[in-house]
């Protein structure tokens, strides 16, 4: 039987460089490894995970978030912060703060020689809608205590009338 320190520091702690990370390849831009830290901690408000970039790679696609705030800590490697239109130079050190809102879409870019390793934070805020400047597409997710209850992914462009299918 697990002490109450044991407990504890498993509802509290995680070591980036014992956790288990899952490789990920879309081709032909999009290839590293990641683990989520916050899931089975005690963690209700935030989200971490660590992210290693590979060489020429992005970590995701060019977006935006409504309600979510992120914050980035470049561990190792250069890179390059696409935002709002412009490209900022990234090294080891830097420490990215990415608010809420549609003035700072982004994208990480791994434009340097080595793996690019990150720390990255959000809240985890619920209801969330992520837009997708590059392809038109739109993130809608809600969630409670129990997981996710709403996740939608969809091109703009096509509405509905509020009364669409109601009886």
């Amino acid at each position: 039987m697990p002490t109450r320190a044991e407990e504890l520091a498993s509802r509290l702690i995680r070591n980036l460089d014992t956790v288990e990370m899952q490789s990920y390849r879309r081709e032909p831009l999009y290839a590293g490894r990641c683990a989520r830290l916050a899931p089975g901690t005690a963690a209700r408000k935030l989200g971490a995970s660590i992210d290693i970039i590979e060489p020429g790679q992005r970590a995701c696609p060019y977006h935006l978030h409504h309600a979510q705030e992120e914050m980035f800590v470049v561990l190792a490697g250069s890179g390059t912060l696409r935002v709002a239109g412009e490209l900022l130079p990234l090294k080891t050190g830097d420490v990215v703060f990415m608010p809420a809102g549609p003035e700072y879409p982004h994208q990480i870019i791994n434009s340097g020689e080595a793996p690019l390793k990150l720390l990255s934070v959000s809240t985890m805020e619920s209801p969330e809608i992520c837009e997708y400047p590059d392809s038109g597409k739109y993130h809608a997710s809600a969630r409670d205590e129990r997981g996710t209850h709403f996740d939608a992914i969809a091109r703009g462009g096509e509405t509905l009338d509020y009364w669409e299918g109601e009886p």
